[in-house]
């Protein structure tokens, strides 16, 4: 007998994406929330850009492997087309196609998903959100230090145990190579890019990948720079440079570095940097001046950033940025100056998860209304309704018609619920309602396994209240 039943689609996700369910989209609403006005405190105001963009406006503009990693289709109308991967290029395209309404200097700020097909890893997906904080319109330093006060005060704001913002300059990365021989821009950006993967693969290989090459772990060859042994020594002294302030790192690559016009200009643009920093109260322990900070995008052009966790390094970089003064140009005869920074919200949140080593609650929802057979749905939908107007999050239990109160009150626990009002025909006649603590409840039943004395535990935190001190017994409750 043959059966009627349509053949199932296996449920499962695309290798490189992820599923973002309520505790993990809820920790991200609520990090937009609190971004949001710290960058509106700074003059940035919204943008949205679409999903896709024709390939032409993002080819060439990462580098190589940024081209690599594009997603690319056809249009219905048979026009080449990709995802965007990242917000940055996007926001150089408006400010050449949008010139009128766009009036420099102009801060905007954005949030939304970009993609890049990049091997998947810890941390690591091909679909991942950025919260992104843009100037346009100026070359002035004092810019590149607000984005970088953004930075340290956004860490904070998302409760980071720690953070370090590592300050590097192109300028000055391209000064020491340009003295090292190396002036062709295509080798420059191949050796920025491997110096980029210092943090991932350790000196030894970049300096192999920075000579005749390396075998990677995949046993596939990497093709090398094929810089000579001088050279490479000049790059990893470079490198190397540490200091004690911000100013003790620039007074060391002074020392350590051969002098030219082009590293002195960028020295002196760094210790202005240093300064405005100063100003903006972004303290030594919050942003340090690291020699060995690259990005590997090809379109950064001065100050370049990124922020890391010291107590997740398995995370890598959480924020980037950096000044891109040349971007704009691709789609305009007009220069137009731009620095920025970037948040990649996925994985910082994932980390900040991993170091807070607890489960987030994943519900808005401050009191659950245990409901009762034979009670009117009516007076505990009045209960809710008095508690949201009150601004207090309420959920009515309208799960298993025969949950019993244990049911319901697991149902609170399992969400993070820490509030429960349990009321039934008798409590409804006299006027009175049960205020359970369920965080109290639970902590009391903690180690106990007598069932009698679990069950007795489990009546701590609770009281009676009468129906007028609803809202007053709530948020006595909460502000605990």
């Amino acid at each position: 007998m043959s059966s009627n039943r349509p053949t199932l689609v296996e449920p499962r996700t695309l290798k490189g994406f992820q599923d973002f369910l309520p505790a993990r989209a809820r920790q991200r609403n609520e990090a937009i929330a609190k971004l949001s006005p710290l960058v509106e405190r700074y003059g940035f105001v919204p943008v949205e850009t679409p999903v896709l963009e024709h390939l032409d406006t993002l080819l060439g503009t990462g580098g190589e492997n940024t081209n690599k990693e594009l997603f690319r289709f056809l249009s219905p109308e048979e026009d080449p087309i990709a995802m965007r991967f990242d917000l940055t290029v996007p926001f150089a395209r408006l400010l050449a196609q949008y010139p009128e309404k766009l009036k420099t200097p102009f801060r905007r700020y954005a949030v939304g998903p970009v993609f890049r097909a990049d091997k998947p890893g810890p941390g690591r997906y091909r679909q991942f959100t950025q919260f992104d904080f843009d100037h346009a319109g100026t070359n002035d330093i004092a810019v590149d230090a607000e984005i970088c006060a953004i930075m340290t005060e956004a860490m904070k704001a998302l409760g980071a145990p720690s953070q370090r913002l590592h300050i590097n300059s192109r300028k000055i990365v391209d000064a020491v190579l340009a003295g090292c021989g190396i002036a062709e821009l295509d080798r420059q950006r191949h050796v920025l890019r491997v110096i980029d993967k210092l943090d991932k693969v350790g000196l030894d290989a970049v300096r192999a990948e920075l000579g005749p090459g390396r075998m990677d772990e995949s046993g596939d060859k990497i093709s090398g720079v094929g810089l000579d042994a001088v050279a490479i020594e000049a790059i990893e002294r470079f490198l190397e440079v540490t200091g004690a302030t911000r100013l003790g790192v620039l007074d060391a690559l002074s020392n350590s570095t051969a002098t030219s016009k082009a590293l002195d200009e960028a020295l002196a643009e760094m210790r202005d940097l240093a300064g405005c920093l100063d100003c903006l109260g972004v303290g030594e322990a919050d942003a340090i001046f690291d020699p060995s900070l690259a990005r590997g995008l090809d379109y950064y052009t001065g100050p370049v950033f990124e922020m890391k966790l010291p107590s997740a390094p398995q995370f890598g970089t959480v924020m980037g940025g950096g000044r891109y003064d040349g971007l704009v140009s691709r789609f305009s005869h007009q220069a137009i100056a731009a620095t920025g920074g970037s948040i990649g919200l996925d994985r910082l949140l994932a980390a900040l998860e991993e170091l807070r080593g607890t489960p987030l609650p994943s519900t808005h929802v401050q009191v659950l209304i245990v409901t009762f057979r034979g009670v009117e749905r009516r007076k505990y939908l009045e209960l809710a309704t008095e508690l949201r107007r009150a601004g207090i999050a309420a959920e009515v239990y309208f799960g298993k018609r025969k949950a019993s109160i244990t049911d319901q009150l697991s149902h609170a626990n399992l969400l993070g619920i820490p509030i429960a009002i349990i009321a039934g025909s008798d409590e409804f006649d006299k006027g009175e309602l049960s205020i359970k603590d369920l965080g109290e409840g639970a902590a009391a039943r903690e180690g106990i396994d007598l069932r009698d004395a679990y069950r007795e535990a489990g009546k701590v935190g609770q009281r009676t209240i009468s129906r007028a001190e609803l809202i007053s017994s709530v948020r006595e409750l909460l502000d605990r």
